[in-house]
């Protein structure tokens, strides 16, 4: 959502004005150290207490794979990694309606995703959150199992649906 929330935009906008917005493209990412462990972070700009794993929209004439390692760098100030996997299918969720107006300028009723799993590579020293436009207030490695209670309520359902794509995965590399 780099920098797009407005506390202040309160146009009011109807159900039926929402529907007919399109999603906007984007990537996500799962960031995995060398426990299984996943990396989250909680926004600058929402005063919730909610953790996140990074994600971002994709650029014109960018692919979602070089969208997720730009974004990975705007946001942890890091690209030691390495695509370890990539979602089965675009992941799609609708922001709740008194967002709508505020995120984007109101022109997206949500965010269609591609997620990717990616593989840290260095060491937390390596990540720094307090990039040209920083994002984030706080970090750290979450359990892989704990990530769908983390995150903002309207964002569950998705947490919840990689959590499950992702867990052989997970299972992998925490050598269970």
């Amino acid at each position: 959502m780099s920098g797009a929330y407005d506390p202040k935009a309160d146009r009011a906008m109807t159900p039926e004005e929402i529907g007919r917005l399109p999603y906007r493209s984007g990537v996500g990412l799962m960031l995995f150290n060398a426990t299984g462990q996943v990396f989250v972070a909680q926004r600058l700009d929402m005063r919730s207490t909610a953790w996140q794993m990074p994600q971002g929209g994709i650029d014109k004439g960018e692919t979602p794979r070089q969208a997720v390692l730009r974004e990975l760098r705007e946001e942890t100030g890091t690209d030691k990694v390495e695509i370890i996997a990539e979602s089965r299918d675009w992941i799609r969720y609708d922001l709740p309606l008194d967002l709508v107006p505020k995120l984007w300028r109101g022109r997206f009723r949500g965010q269609k995703q591609k997620w990717f799993a990616l593989r840290f590579l260095g060491e937390d020293r390596d990540i720094d959150i307090e990039t040209e436009e920083p994002e984030f207030s706080a970090w750290r490695w979450a359990e892989f199992d704990d990530l769908p209670a983390l995150i903002v309520p309207f964002k569950r359902q998705i947490y919840r649906q990689l959590v499950e794509e992702f867990r052989p995965l997970a299972e992998r590399l925490r050598g269970g």
